[in-house]
């Protein structure tokens, strides 16, 4: 670490303290050139988790985009506030764990984690979702849908 006084990278840490729920560490140092006392911060630079559009465009993962879709699939439908949060972190906690090697993951791969928690929820939600999701072209590919979670 170089000194802010005289330039010098001698120094010696006195004190360190964990911050912010051990997110960064605040280090107390002495120069060894000059004597002077400093103070330096360190934290961890995650990357961010990203999820990669069908296009080839990364977005950042955005949870909120998701639970405002389950929210519209799931409207009007006898399931709790309490149960929707937690499908959502299994969302969420899933697509962490398939994306945990490159930081990301293909919409293809969270559009399918979200139709199997639907799915085992809420056959209405899991259909209006698919539908959105798997953009049918026409009535026989909905209906083919249907046959399928009807099985």
């Amino acid at each position: 670490m170089r000194c802010p006084y005289c330039g010098s990278f001698d120094d010696k840490v006195l004190e360190s303290r964990q911050l912010a729920n051990g997110e960064s560490i605040r280090r107390r140092r002495e120069c060894l050139s000059c004597g002077q006392r400093f103070t330096s911060f360190e934290r961890i630079e995650e990357k961010q988790f990203m999820v990669v559009k069908r296009d080839g465009r990364r977005q950042p993962f955005d949870i909120k985009k998701i639970a405002k879709g389950i929210e519209r699939a799931l409207e009007k439908r006898p399931i709790s506030t309490d149960l929707k949060d937690q499908i959502l972190n299994e969302i969420e906690d899933e697509a962490y764990t398939v994306g945990k090697a490159g930081r990301e993951i293909s919409t293809a791969q969270l559009g399918e984690i979200v139709l199997k928690r639907l799915n085992s929820l809420d056959k209405v939600a899991y259909i209006r979702f698919a539908s959105v999701y798997r953009k049918f072209n026409n009535l026989e590919e909905f209906i083919e849908e249907v046959k399928k979670i009807s099985l």
